[in-house]
């Protein structure tokens, strides 16, 4: 059953034994230390032994020892093939060999896809199309520009798995907004198996109690997900410092692996004049992204009308094609960029929209006369203080200040009445004391750079208005005292608002009436369910007071979602609206925007209401998103408030707007949102300043017609042309591709769990009765294929993490079929990295290693095959065939098989397709025993030739992988010098073009940035030709000598069924 063992110093490309577990050695250097003559080892010299395991969960894991100090190492010479003094039913070794073909990386392969089958997810065929291009890219770079909804997190999540899997990337870090960190987490354990860390301050503080002050975070687990808000701090960045070599220096292998991304539009630089500045956040990406091998950016808008920006967002995405300031080359662009749009997918088989369609409503709301005179003090309020504003830095602070009241004002009187006390008690703050005693006037820059920070997009709402009350105050430094009859306008608003605040408003009473027409119809509580969204907790909280006084709190019927809210009590309040109606009776979700991005909501509900109309259109998407995305059965409603009778008055302009006119100007903007969803990135920007202005006064019409003429290049460069149906087609071609070649149906994933539970001495999985699944209501199915895991002993109890229904806490069945868990949360789908199904694997597959008495598998088999296959019986030998490149880099591996007949006693070798022919031809009959007895018997004079064919097998196959891995080597090569050096060239051709920026229309900011960039770009010629010879370099070394390993597993005896009754020969 086993391999000798010998003793000395192992070389270079022996299997060993360390720590009960097996390596290749990749390394040996001697000590250059005198021996200790009082150290065991007969006082001979130390050897520091660097090893590569090649077990199937030690993918990329690396080990030194000192060999002489190590306890129990021991060199394998060789493996044997296993001795057939037992036999195993034909079913179990089946199990096993599946077990150790889905556990082989076969990097060789580029059409095998391996990730969609290690996913609780169902995939479209679309999403495959990132992953299909990482398999083909030496270095994973993509921009992942996806229509909102279309499943980002699933394509990536697919990318990082598929890449782990071919031993391509290890550390994985992934950054995205704070929101929504629980959520990769969870969909990263929950859907693809693989765990990740969070990475904040309260991590943070628990390693440094347990493992001392000086931890790292960033290097303490090889998964991780921070915020951006985080990882920008000085004391993070700081310490990701530690672990990346010399600024403006790469290390080579790089340090990190994959880095993701998510809402990647958020770390590009910002736009707002005539020019991108760099944010902190562009900063702190730019930092860390030329230390990882492979990147991926997520972003539904991935450029936001800045040219600048956006070739500063591909820059960071890939340096080797893209440079800040250079125009991106579409050709280049299209082989990063994954985009497409809904509206571009094709239909579905019966030609139903693959998505479905969203549609507007209104809900029309009578404004009383006292709304109308609150909102004409503050147009007054608005006209006078502008008007009075003299200088930039007093216009920017009068102009921040009346949006925030105008905006607050639409939202609420509760989010008005918060903001004016904010407001006067700034305006007073800034009067009081003698003019030595008041703060520094903010200088501009200082005044907006604190303004931008309180318009930013936060996790949690505390902050955002702690960062609103900060500009304020120093808006007021630099804003003259108000007048007599300004102080009396806001008293007469305070005065109102507090009125107001105690009730519910025109507005509110619409939300009710609707409500009790859609949601509770009758006094009677349905099945349908909202989603009202805010941008204001003072307006959530409002809110939630007047629906609990209207009876539509009692019994968990309305739920509240917020940021900053406690992440175990968020993740109840999501699981609660995510199960279905039976199951959870909350029906109505108050949400603010701090709580939206990025969370999944569709699963039960199509129906959802802006309280207020946000001046950003990107902010309305994400919202809508929560929705209208993969997943959603009914087309998504989306309700907006508006004037009573707006359909029949005319918008028009006559100096002074009433409440109705601006109200119905922002629906209008609400509209043009919904029109150009494309250009986005764009318009919206266009439309949300058009907005602006006309709140204060300054506009009377929406005119987008020069924005998305000036879109529309935009629109052409990100549009790809390409046969979308040709497109999926073959994706889905490949899928199937890969399921056949690995036998990865249901039926053989269950039987592997079940033969593992067997051995393991568990309790078998027992079948369950579940509606809709079995008893089969269309009668075709013959086996039960849902089952309830029983109790399951020691480490195996593990199995049943995650089976508990997130908001009932029933425990649920699991299946092994896509297709049954499709749309389901009633049971849990078995994928192939499910953990019980990765125990079960991992059982299977440590029987390769297993020593003779701890054994739970003979490997061996005897089993009938079908007549016309075989003339005689046969012997076929399964082997892992394993290629390491340099520094023990798994570059390939499978599963290869070699056999021949039995004629007289002697062995004639079978070529390759008549191995695969008797394979195919096998029942699941067992040999009888007589007929076994005879194949021990024959085995001492057929092993040598067996060993020779499966050897010989490895020869040929090696052959043909160490041409193909040379042609990659050569074809990276060549990829990566044509990319570098047209790059040179770009750069070269942008730096000699005469330069016609206008500098003197920016501000000294925008010229500062512009200077940079240019320096940036120079420095970057400077650094290719060094670049191209350490990538060279590196390709030639991941590359060099691979060297094969020959791992036997498995002996499969066939016999036609001619021969197994008695009397046949």
């Amino acid at each position: 059953m086993t391999d000798a063992i010998i003793v000395g110093i192992p070389e270079e490309g022996q299997l060993v034994e360390v720590r009960r577990r097996r390596y290749v050695v990749t390394g040996v250097a001697e000590s250059s230390a005198p021996p200790d003559p009082l150290a065991p080892g007969n006082g001979q010299g130390h050897h520091l032994v660097t090893l590569s395991s090649v077990e199937d969960d030690g993918q990329g894991e690396e080990l030194q020892v000192i060999w002489e100090l190590e306890p129990g190492a021991r060199i394998h010479e060789q493996m044997a093939l296993p001795v057939p003094d037992g036999f195993d039913p034909p079913h179990r070794l089946d199990a096993f060999l599946n077990a150790v073909r889905w556990g082989a990386g076969a990097s060789a392969d580029v059409r095998a896809l391996q990730s969609p089958f290690r996913s609780g997810i169902d995939i479209e065929d679309y999403q495959l199309d990132p992953v299909v291009r990482a398999l083909g890219m030496p270095r994973v770079n993509l921009l992942i520009a996806d229509d909102v909804g279309l499943g980002k997190t699933v394509e990536a999540g697919l990318v990082i798995q598929e890449l782990m899997i071919r031993n391509r990337a290890r550390r994985v870090l992934i950054v995205c907004p704070a929101a929504l960190q629980i959520q990769w987490r969870d969909q990263m354990r929950d859907k693809f198996g693989l765990e990740f860390r969070i990475v904040d301050s309260a991590l943070m503080k628990e390693l440094r109690r347990k493992r001392g002050i000086h931890v790292n975070p960033w290097s303490h687990f090889p998964r991780l997900i921070t915020s951006i808000e985080f990882l920008k701090r000085d004391r993070a960045l700081r310490l990701f410092r530690e672990l990346l070599p010399p600024e403006g220096e790469v290390a080579y292998p790089r340090r990190f692996d994959v880095l993701v991304v998510d809402e990647a539009h958020n770390v590009a630089p910002a736009g707002r004049g005539a020019y991108a500045i760099d944010s902190e956040r562009t900063a702190a990406i730019r930092l860390l992204a030329p230390h990882f091998e492979h990147k991926l950016f997520l972003t539904a808008t991935p450029h936001n009308g800045y040219a600048e920006s956006f070739s500063a967002l591909l820059e960071l995405v890939d340096n080797q094609r893209f440079a800040r300031g250079v125009p991106p080359d579409r050709k280049l662009l299209a082989s990063v960029m994954v985009r497409r749009l809904k509206s571009e997918l094709p239909p579905n088989w019966d030609g139903s929209p693959r998505f479905p369609q969203r549609r507007l409503e209104a809900i029309e709301v009578a404004y009383s006369e006292e709304e109308r005179q609150a909102h004409r003090w503050l147009q007054e309020y608005t006209t006078l203080r502008q008007q009075s504003a003299d200088g930039p830095a007093e216009r920017t602070a009068t102009e921040f200040t009346l949006k925030l009241l105008k905006k607050r004002l639409f939202s609420s009187p509760a989010a008005f009445a918060s903001t004016l006390a904010k407001h006067e008690q700034a305006l007073a703050e800034a009067g009081k004391g003698a003019a030595s005693n008041r703060p520094p006037r903010p200088s501009l820059p200082i005044l907006r750079a604190m303004i931008d920070m309180a318009e930013e997009d936060y996790g949690d709402e505390s902050e955002q208005e702690d960062a609103t009350e900060a500009a304020l105050r120093a808006g007021a430094q630099v804003v003259r005292p108000p007048s007599p009859k300004e102080g009396e306008l806001l008293a007469r608003m305070r005065d109102w608002a507090k009125r107001a605040s105690a009730r519910a408003d025109s507005k509110a009473q619409a939300l009710f009436a609707w409500l009790d027409s859609h949601i509770r119809p009758g006094g009677q509580w349905g099945d349908e369910r909202v989603i009202i969204f805010t941008e204001y907790r003072a307006t959530q909280n409002w809110l939630l007071g007047l629906l609990a006084a209207r009876g539509f709190t009692q019994g968990d019927r309305l739920l509240t979602l917020y940021g900053g809210m406690d992440s175990s009590q968020r993740e109840r309040v999501k699981a609660a609206f995510l199960a279905s109606a039976k199951d959870s009776p909350v029906r109505i979700l108050l949400a603010t925007d701090a709580a939206s991005e990025g969370i999944d909501l569709q699963l039960h509900c199509c129906r959802l209401i802006h309280y207020e109309i946000p001046w950003n259109p990107s902010r309305m998407e994400q919202r809508n998103g929560r929705i209208d995305r993969h997943g959603q059965t009914r087309n998504p409603l989306i309700y907006h408030f508006v004037p009573s009778g707006y359909q029949q008055r005319a918008l028009g302009f006559d100096g002074a707007w009433q409440l109705e006119d601006e109200l119905e100007f922002l629906y209008v903007a609400a509209r043009k949102v919904e029109q150009i969803r494309e250009d986005l990135g764009k318009v919206g920007p266009v439309i949300a300043d058009q907005v602006a202005e006309a709140m204060l006064g300054r506009r009377a019409h929406l005119d987008t017609r020069q924005a998305e003429q000036a879109a529309e290049p935009l629109r052409r460069m990100l549009k790809f042309e390409r046969d979308l149906r040709a497109q999926v087609r073959r994706l889905h071609e490949q899928l199937d591709e890969t399921r056949q070649a690995l036998d990865l149906t249901p039926e053989n994933v269950q039987a592997a769990v079940q033969v593992a539970l067997e051995l393991a001495g568990q309790m078998p999985l027992e079948e369950v009765e579940v509606e809709g699944i079995w008893p089969d209501p269309s009668g075709q199915r013959t086996a039960c294929p849902v089952f309830r895991l029983p109790p399951l002993r020691g480490s195996w109890a593990q199995c049943a993490e995650g089976l508990a229904h997130p908001h009932t806490g029933a425990v649920r069945p699991i299946v092994f079929d896509h297709n049954l868990a499709r749309g389901r949360d009633d049971v849990v789908l078995a994928h192939l990295n499910h953990r019980l199904v990765q125990m079960s694997l991992r059982l299977l597959r440590a029987e390769v290693w297993a020593s003779l008495g701890t054994h739970r598998l003979h490997r061996v088999t005897a089993r009938l095959v079908r007549d016309g296959v075989l003339r005689d019986p046969a012997v076929v030998a399964h082997a892992r065939l394993v290629m390491t490149g340099g520094g023990g880099h798994r570059l390939h591996e499978e599963l290869i098989a070699a056999g021949g007949t039995l004629s007289e006693g002697r062995f004639r070798r079978l070529s390759v397709s008549e191995v695969q022919a008797a394979l195919a031809g096998a029942l699941p009959a067992e040999a009888p025993q007589e007929v076994k007895r005879r194949f021990a018997g024959l085995w001492r004079g057929v092993q040598p030739s067996l060993q020779q064919a499966i050897e010989a097998r490895a020869r040929e196959r090696t052959a043909a992988l160490e041409k193909l891995l040379a042609e990659r080597a050569g074809q990276e090569e060549q990829h990566i010098g044509a990319v570098l050096r047209e790059l040179e060239q770009t750069i070269r051709t942008r730096l000699d073009e005469p330069e016609c920026v206008q500098l003197e229309l920016f501000t000294p900011s925008e010229r500062e940035q512009y200077s940079r960039n240019v320096a940036a770009l120079r420095a970057r010629l400077a650094q290719i030709p060094g670049e191209l010879e350490q990538e060279t370099a590196a390709i030639r070394a991941r590359y060099a000598a691979p060297q094969a390993r020959v791992f036997p597993v498995a002996v499969t005896f066939l016999v036609p069924m001619r021969m197994a009754h008695p009397g046949g020969h």
